[in-house]
């Protein structure tokens, strides 16, 4: 993962949290910022030959409830035993005066973060094996009963989809730069619709190829980060989120479309959702195609947010604005998924 010259304050404070901390971090330190992201700024720190971590809430005037790099923490925390792999936490530090905002430090982990969902370095076989990783992780966290691991109370109970909605419209409304007009559509359409209820799982909220580590060598998943939207809710709206790549129209950055997936080695859509129903013990999938509206939705949401943070100048990525470009097309492709849910 590259990174770029870090934008911290004075970094005095910073360096006697970590020596006390953090064994092996008493020396000076150094500090780069991952280009990767478009939220949690996150930047590699150095010590001599040791390597941590560090993500922090951006500065500025913020959305209500984002960027609430406490909960991954928690969460990271609470999943360390289980079989998602995820970063060791090591600590969390809320007070600002740090480094400017809150922030949590968090163990590196060495290995690859592919970007590119058609794995064009990678074989036949190797690509195979990579979505079949993918599918047992996230389908791991939703075996994961939310009591048995502390986290009974990390989400509010029931009403995910319709809390989600009223929440994302809001974040929306909040930065809102120019009318889209299916984000009106499907403000008004979705809540109508809204499937019965699934009993709550854990759900990371940006489960995407690019949002692992994966071993060097290995197709094996060593950590799952970006944990900023994570919470309790309906395992399937997470895992649409996860297949949208199947549905994106070409164009959009991750769309399979045009990909010939036999060929490649990557399963199609119904291959994937079949295995995870497998995994997880389901007999099949319903409302699909209304989780996918919605998770598109959400999505658009998300880019119309990064847009605002670009023009207010305090996004995380040189690549926010570009991002931000996207969140009309993404509402397009949300209402031509509510369309098919729709018949």
């Amino acid at each position: 993962m590259s990174t770029s010259a870090a934008t911290l304050p004075d970094t005095a404070r910073l360096q006697r949290l970590l020596a006390a901390e953090l064994p092996g971090f008493a020396g000076p330190i150094t500090l780069q910022q991952f280009a990767h992201g478009q939220s949690n700024p996150t930047y590699l720190v150095q010590s001599g030959s040791n390597r941590c971590v560090l993500r922090r809430k951006p500065p500025g005037a913020l959305l209500p409830s984002a960027h609430a790099v406490d909960r991954e923490f928690r969460i990271m925390r609470a999943l360390r035993p289980t079989g998602v792999p995820v970063p060791h936490a090591c600590f969390y530090c809320d007070d600002a005066a740090v480094i400017g905002t809150p922030f949590y430090v968090m163990e590196y982990v060495d290995g690859r973060v592919i970007q590119d969902n058609t794995l064009p370095s990678l074989d036949r076989s190797g690509r195979a094996a990579v979505y079949d990783e993918l599918n047992r992780v996230i389908a791991a966290l939703h075996c994961i009963e939310p009591a048995e691991v502390g986290l009974a109370d990390f989400g509010k109970a029931g009403a995910y989809v319709a809390r989600q909605i009223a929440r994302w419209t809001r974040q929306y409304r909040a930065s809102e730069t120019a009318t889209i007009e299916p984000m009106e559509r499907l403000i008004e359409w979705l809540p109508r619709h809204i499937p019965p209820e699934q009993p709550a799982r854990l759900a990371h909220g940006d489960y995407r190829l690019d949002n692992v580590i994966f071993h060097r060598s290995e197709p094996r998943i060593l950590a799952v980060i970006d944990w900023e939207l994570s919470t309790l809710g309906d395992p399937l709206a997470d895992l649409a989120y996860h297949c949208m790549p199947w549905r994106l129209p070409a164009g959009l950055d991750g769309s399979l479309e045009g990909c010939d997936l036999q060929a490649a080695g990557i399963p199609t859509e119904a291959q994937y959702v079949r295995r995870y129903c497998a995994r997880t013990g389901r007999e099949s999938l319903e409302h699909f195609d209304y989780y996918m509206a919605f998770s598109m939705f959400r999505l658009a949401a998300i880019l119309q947010g990064v847009a605002a943070r670009a023009l207010q100048g305090n996004a995380s990525s040189a690549q926010a604005t570009q991002a931000g470009r996207r969140a009309r097309p993404m509402a397009e492709a949300a209402w031509a998924q509510a369309q098919r849910a729709a018949g």
